[in-house]
């Protein structure tokens, strides 16, 4: 009778995330440094124009793209973290964790440190096309990474190994970055810092749609792993005799982690937190172990994080914004600190 009083609150659950995340992106479109009421919102959104055009451009231009930059990128590291941690069994395991942003950074770091020194001009003060060659440069680097990991994860056995060979690789990429840091321009490095910082604003409405039409469709298609990751939380063992072929799913769990999170690094940055915490508030919601339910969870939670994050680094009334990065490590770290405080507790009573 409990497991069944769960079940039909999980689901009555749902409707009350979706309507949460749906006023969260009303809340990103109208509050800023300058609020726009609501019904305005709807009127620019719906195609049927605000007769303010001062708002109608601010919304169109600025803040849906940020948005769906916001929702685009949260679900993506939902998904990628929880798929993580799943993988590896490990609680404070999340998107980055196989080295993958690293590559990122130091595809960024050799665009804007050392083409600043070998041609004398900076990518980041070219506009349009300076911003393609740092996306591109990252997505390269986390791509290329991504291969690697991918080829390790078929040859090696153990998905331990894999683990230390993706924080082996991690730790290579930022002693690079910091060699190049070191021999660059003050110029240069200050503006490898600003993109380390992350950010759901540096999109036009064209690219961040494109963002979007990349990552939420693959977010989504997440949902087909979910029977190999609920046999993999069993153990290897149990999921070998269960027929499952551990190598493929492994294989397929990685790539599809990995395309998210490299997606996210080239178009935001490396954003930190979000793909640790929410599968722990995705858990907490669910009240299951079904990861069908638990990659729901994930998209809508991790959506509705990076929104809410993304407005605390805009607050209303203030005319400049917070690094994102420093938003979600607020917002995050605590439910990372809870996570570990519950398991020492759960130990302690067992």
């Amino acid at each position: 009778m409990l497991k069944q009083n769960t079940k039909i609150s999980t689901k009555a659950l749902l409707p009350f995330s979706i309507a949460a995340l749906l006023f969260l992106i009303l809340l990103n479109m109208a509050l800023g440094s300058v609020n726009i009421p609501f019904s305005e919102v709807l009127l620019s959104v719906t195609g049927k124009g605000s007769e303010n055009i001062i708002w109608h451009n601010i919304l169109i231009r600025t803040r849906l793209p940020q948005t769906l930059v916001a929702v685009s990128a949260g679900m993506a590291l939902g998904v990628a973290g929880l798929l993580m941690q799943t993988l590896f069994r490990n609680p404070l395991a999340g998107p980055s964790v196989l080295g993958i942003s690293s590559g990122a950074s130091l595809g960024v770091a050799f665009v804007l440190l050392v083409a600043g020194q070998t041609f004398g001009f900076s990518f980041a003060q070219i506009g349009m096309w300076g911003d393609l060659a740092v996306a591109g440069a990252s997505l390269g680097g986390a791509l290329a990474v991504l291969a690697l990991i991918l080829f390790i994860s078929r040859k090696v056995g153990g998905t331990l190994s894999v683990l230390i060979m993706g924080v082996m690789i991690g730790y290579l990429s930022n002693s690079v970055v910091g060699i190049l840091k070191f021999y660059s321009l003050e110029e240069d490095v200050h503006n490898y810092v600003i993109w380390g910082l992350g950010s759901f604003s540096r999109l036009s409405l064209e690219r961040a749609e494109l963002f979007a039409a990349i990552t939420i469709p693959l977010s989504i298609v997440s949902l087909l792993l979910s029977k190999p990751l609920n046999l993999l939380a069993l153990g290897d063992h149990y999921a070998r005799n269960l027929g499952l072929n551990i190598r493929k799913a492994r294989f397929l769990i990685i790539f599809t982690s990995g395309i998210l999170t490299a997606l996210v690094t080239a178009f935001c940055g490396p954003i930190v937190f979000i793909g640790m915490a929410v599968p722990h508030l995705a858990k907490m919601i669910s009240r299951t172990s079904n990861h069908f339910s638990l990659i729901l969870n994930s998209i809508i939670i991790g959506s509705a994080t990076a929104l809410l994050c993304n407005l605390i680094a805009r607050l209303p009334g203030i005319d400049s914004e917070l690094p994102i990065n420093s938003v979600t490590a607020f917002v995050g770290a605590p439910v990372v600190i809870s996570v570990i405080l519950k398991r020492r507790k759960e130990k302690i009573l067992e």
